[in-house]
């Protein structure tokens, strides 16, 4: 007996699995697992002496058969707490979640290992993704490791670095004019006579599932009490929708109890498609405004299932709010004087976590978790070492530190 199946979570349609990400009615199908079944099979006391990647949850995954599984080391990740975070905001309890740990150095392996998976098994050999840059290196990373044939659309001004990096791992990779939605659009006109699987946000369940692995973590890693507040970097928003997910299904597991964690949602200004939804009034059409953000995972103006991020915005109690380019800035300086390397997206989150304490969103004693979904290399400036001095002798090293004092 099969241990899933897919829900829509607009009309409540309940069918089989399948590789598909919308209902007829237009609402986002997720997996919907035997939970009863599951919890006779295995129990969280088991979880220690398993594998440490995020397969130590494969119950919980969409995938049936053990020879299916495409990993490459994904997942498991260090949580740690942040000291001088904590005296600098005056809080008593910020944890970071280290995504940037994962292969291809971001968040999006878990997703891609998940949803290179389920079209192993299922025996589609031809993956395309729209992305503004991680989402792509890990599908051409897991893609290439699945003998896959992986096609990546970028927007033309996505970092030479990811770009470089698909084509290491063989991929097909082209630039288009435009945004992430523009790329996604190819791929829908061309992927019947291509023969391509579009696996870009939501339009296949594998990711979500992916990506609902930091939340199981999150509860192991912390004993098995939820966070109070969970601050994310919202792009396509897929995120939110895991680690909400993983939260519910964790509850009816009875693993964890007590409330979810409230998400604070963070966006760069110039494409804050979330916050000006959830701050909108219910009875107006948000306004459409010209994009000016930095090209980054930021960089989203249509996710692709908006009201149902701002829908768990809002049944966790959490809030959204957009910080500047020079505030994420200012955040990826000091998370690297913490000795963290963090993208622009994980050093949102910093700079969000300020916003949220000056504005009451967040009290002194409850436990914050920022997620720092991938590393500043990933948009590395070699032109910004320009002016570093060379040398080649210590004496001129010797003057140049006097010179500096």
């Amino acid at each position: 007996m099969q241990k899933f199946a897919l829900i829509c979570l607009r009309c409540g349609k309940y069918e089989p699995f399948a590789i598909k990400g919308r209902c007829a009615c237009g609402g986002t199908m997720l997996v919907d697992y035997d939970l009863e079944l599951i919890s006779r099979t295995i129990g969280k006391e088991m979880l220690p002496a398993r594998v440490s990647s995020m397969w130590r949850y494969k119950e919980l995954l969409p995938v049936t058969s053990q020879d299916s599984i495409v990993s490459l080391g994904e997942g498991w990740t260090p949580l740690i707490r942040m000291p001088a975070l904590e005296r600098d905001l005056e809080l008593d309890c910020i944890w970071l979640k280290r995504e940037e740990q994962n292969p291809t150095g971001s968040f999006k392996a878990r997703g891609f290992s998940t949803a290179i998976s389920v079209l192993k098994e299922h025996g589609f050999l031809k993956p395309a993704v729209p992305s503004n840059g991680n989402a792509a290196s890990a599908l051409a990373a897991y893609a290439a490791y699945a003998n896959m044939h992986a096609l990546v659309i970028v927007p033309s001004d996505c970092p030479g670095v990811i770009t470089n990096e698909c084509l290491r791992y063989g991929a097909a990779v082209f630039r288009v004019k435009g945004y992430i939605h523009d790329a996604a659009n190819i791929i829908e006109e061309g992927k019947a006579e291509q023969g391509w699987l579009h696996v870009g946000t939501l339009r296949e369940p594998g990711r979500v599932e992916g990506k609902k692995t930091m939340g199981l973590e999150l509860a192991e890693q912390l004993l098995w009490e939820l966070p109070d507040v969970i601050v994310y970097p919202t792009g396509g928003g897929s995120g939110i929708i895991g680690l909400w997910k993983a939260f519910r299904e964790l509850k009816q597991l009875k693993w964890v109890s007590g409330n979810l964690p409230r998400f604070i949602s963070v966006q760069e200004a110039g494409c804050q498609p979330i916050v000006d939804s959830l701050h909108q009034p219910a009875d107006e059409a948000a306004p459409q405004p010209e994009v000016t953000s930095s090209p980054t995972g930021l960089r989203v103006p249509n996710p692709p299932d908006q009201s149902l991020i701002v829908s768990i915005i809002k049944e966790t109690g959490g809030s959204a709010v957009s910080v500047s380019r020079d505030q994420i800035a200012q955040a990826q300086t000091k998370l690297g004087l913490c000795g963290i390397s963090a993208s622009p997206e994980g050093a949102a989150t910093l700079a969000g976590l300020q916003q949220a304490c000056e504005r009451g969103l967040i009290h002194r004693r409850e436990s914050v978790v920022l997620i720092n979904t991938s590393h500043a290399d990933k948009y590395i400036d070699y032109a910004a070492t320009e002016h570093l001095p060379v040398i080649d002798s210590y004496q001129e090293l010797k003057t140049i530190l006097a010179q500096s004092l």
